[in-house]
């Protein structure tokens, strides 16, 4: 055996986890290249198949003792490049900790390991009128440990809020390879809120291994609406009408024509002809308030011109309402070779003008963009298509997405509102933070990972040190000086 470092890493890896689930073929390694983000590929050294929140431990421990990073790895839904590897670093694959370890309808929580799949919570809560709110549009495939790092949305947080929202405690292995626990099982947690800064830190604080999820009740009744209009500027008005007028509606999804073109070639979702745009509003609550809503949200798509409205009579509409727009992401690869997914965030009222203005910065590179976004809480998602036999192409794709970013900060908004930032927007960071905004959440980075091991090159967009003092750089670069550390 070499003894470079690595290769004693995985050797001592095999000797206390098994050889049969700690991978160096490159061939088997190459699965685990990406995620969602698939155009950033980087192979790791070594995969671990952990099977129990022991070999968790135990890979954190040892890559710590041998100053080797690592990575956490979920389902590998993720869109922003989280899960990435570290080329000469260790890969944690959590997939198999896909246990349900207890359901407490009493008190409506469910605990589970990180690689349990987000529907077959609510699956397993349904029994007992309940349900987990947050519900990506990869929930059928999406882990919960990666809701957990990403800080995951769906299109029902608007009403119901975020991950977490959702999440009252976590076992979490530092680090360093100790095995601590955040928040609990009751709802809410005196002094600093250390589980509310784990959950969206993208795995550079450590690895989750159990959860404890908070369920809601299941709605008493549940009306949803597929609406469809002339212009994008008269369904984006009604969406800030329907809030103004004080209905929190358990989701407000937008899609505009291209959008529409391609879910109707994938999934015919019958959506109404020569839309350019539809809104599916969905209400839910106990049955009096959501037939008051419901009449008062078809007077505001009334008066904002919408020519169809079209409301699920069962089950199976609703579900084929949804099904559009559930499928959106993929179905655009029905009219385009490629695309590229962005996650901004501006404020609702300021739809009509932003959405104007990612159709002029299209138009002027040529690109086509199909708009498909969580409109309640201004959460957008242009789906900029490409060739990607084309050489440049996928570089104008990215410049496109990275303008359209610039415009959601300086409306005020997000460069990410549930994708995360990952490796693909940390240098969009410095845009939308300060200097010392981004050294304070440096410091709290340093304070979980001193040494920088724990999903390096991840959030942050300028590499920097744990020991290096604050403010602009004056040190050597360490991702041109590896002598100097690691690197993030």
């Amino acid at each position: 055996m070499s003894d470079a470092p690595i290769d004693l890493l995985a050797g001592r890896l095999r000797d206390r986890i098994g050889a049969d689930r700690v991978l160096t073929d490159p061939a088997q390694l190459r699965t685990y290249a990406c995620d969602g983000l698939a155009t950033v590929r980087v192979q790791p050294a070594v995969a671990v198949l952990a099977g129990t929140r022991d070999d968790v431990a135990t890979a954190v421990r040892l890559c710590a003792e041998a100053g080797v990073p690592f990575v956490a790895r979920g389902s590998g839904t993720g869109l922003s490049g989280g899960a990435v590897p570290v080329a000469d670093g260790v890969l944690i694959v959590l997939s198999r900790l896909r246990q349900i370890l207890e359901v407490d309808p009493d008190n409506a929580r469910v605990e589970v390991e990180p690689g349990v799949v987000n529907l077959w919570v609510t699956r397993e809560a349904a029994p007992h009128g309940q349900a987990y709110a947050p519900d990506p549009s990869s929930q059928q495939v999406c882990s919960i440990g990666g809701n957990v790092a990403e800080n995951a949305g769906g299109a029902h947080c608007l009403k119901y809020g975020f991950t977490v929202n959702h999440v009252t405690g976590a076992e979490v292995v530092l680090p360093d390879g100790e095995v601590v626990h955040l928040g609990g099982t009751a709802p809410e947690h005196p002094g600093f809120d250390l589980l509310g800064a784990f959950v969206g830190s993208e795995g550079t604080l450590g690895v989750a291994t159990r959860l404890t999820l908070r369920t809601v009740p299941a709605p008493e009744t549940v009306r949803t609406l597929l609406l469809g209009y002339r212009s994008v500027e008269d369904a984006a008005g009604t969406v800030s009408d329907i809030i103004a007028a004080g209905i929190v509606p358990a989701a407000v999804e937008m899609m505009d024509a291209l959008a529409i073109e391609a879910a109707e070639a994938a999934v015919r979702c019958g959506y109404p002809e020569g839309a350019a745009a539809v809104l599916v509003v969905e209400l839910d609550g106990p049955g009096a308030e959501v037939e008051e809503q419901f009449a008062r949200v078809r007077e505001l798509a009334d008066a904002r011109g919408a020519f169809e409205t079209r409301v699920a009579q069962d089950a199976a509409e609703r579900d084929l309402i949804w099904k559009g727009r559930k499928s959106a992401f993929a179905a655009v690869g029905r009219i385009s070779p490629a695309y590229y997914v962005q996650d901004g965030v501006i404020p609702r009222t300021r739809l009509p003008e932003i959405l104007a203005e990612i159709g002029r910065l299209a138009d002027d590179a040529g690109i086509r963009v199909a708009n498909v976004f969580h409109a309640g809480d201004g959460n957008l998602h242009p789906l900029i298509l490409f060739d990607d036999t084309l050489p440049g192409a996928a570089e104008a794709a990215e410049d496109l997405g990275f303008a359209i970013l610039d415009l959601c900060v300086d409306a005020g908004g997000s460069i990410t509102g549930e994708h995360g930032v990952g490796v693909e927007k940390k240098t969009k960071m410095a845009r939308q933070f300060t200097a010392d905004d981004l050294d304070t959440m440096h410091r709290l980075r340093c304070a979980f990972d001193p040494a920088g091991l724990a999903n390096p090159g991840k959030l942050f967009p300028t590499p920097r040190l744990c020991g290096e003092r604050p403010g602009v750089r004056t040190a050597a670069d360490p991702a041109r000086d590896p002598a100097l550390g690691e690197v993030f």
